[in-house]
């Protein structure tokens, strides 16, 4: 006789999450989803991964709610199970200007890539990354593009009919 593989349901997943990391509810558009403390993201990550076959980091972004500063980021996480044909999601939120994290990439190896471009764009560092550096910016770049606090430059684009009055201000013109 075969066994039947059954597929945990969302609200398996739940409980079990509530009753061991202190996950709670979080359903944006009717999605599985739940917030997580930061320093439980890597065990909810493995127990997802080796008890309910959560094997694909899906994605792995970040917000930024400035002005507000607790929380000022939520780190969110899309998960998928291939073999049960699930997606779950988690967010962490994250106080203050220089939030750290545990890195997942012990746990999902795609998480290098993703990490480092949060890292990029948002300035959250994530502890115990084995190469955590820019990947979209150039190397010597100074802050973090998609924070909402990072001013804003303005360049008046070049066209033919301004073309002189805008190259005489680049910054390769003589003065």
């Amino acid at each position: 006789m075969t066994e039947v593989n059954q597929s945990p349901t969302i609200e398996e997943i739940k409980r079990e999450l509530k009753k061991q990391y202190s996950a709670d509810d979080y359903e944006p558009c009717n999605e599985a989803c739940m917030v997580v403390p930061p320093e439980n993201i890597i065990h909810v990550c493995k127990t997802l991964r080796d008890k309910f076959h959560f094997e694909l980091l899906a994605e792995e972004t970040a917000v930024d709610y400035w002005p507000e500063e607790k929380p000022r980021f939520h780190l969110i996480y899309r998960l998928r199970s291939i073999k049960h044909n699930l997606i779950f999601g988690l967010r962490v939120a994250l106080n203050g200007n220089a939030p750290i994290m545990p890195s997942l990439v012990d746990v999902y190896k795609n998480a290098n890539w993703f990490e480092r471009e949060i890292w990029d764009m948002f300035g959250i560092k994530f502890e115990g990354h084995p190469d955590l550096r820019r990947v979209i910016m150039p190397y010597d770049w100074e802050g973090h593009p998609l924070r909402k606090d990072y001013p804003l430059g303005y360049e008046e684009v070049q066209y033919t009919f301004n073309f002189d009055e805008i190259d005489v201000r680049k910054p390769y013109a003589e003065e």
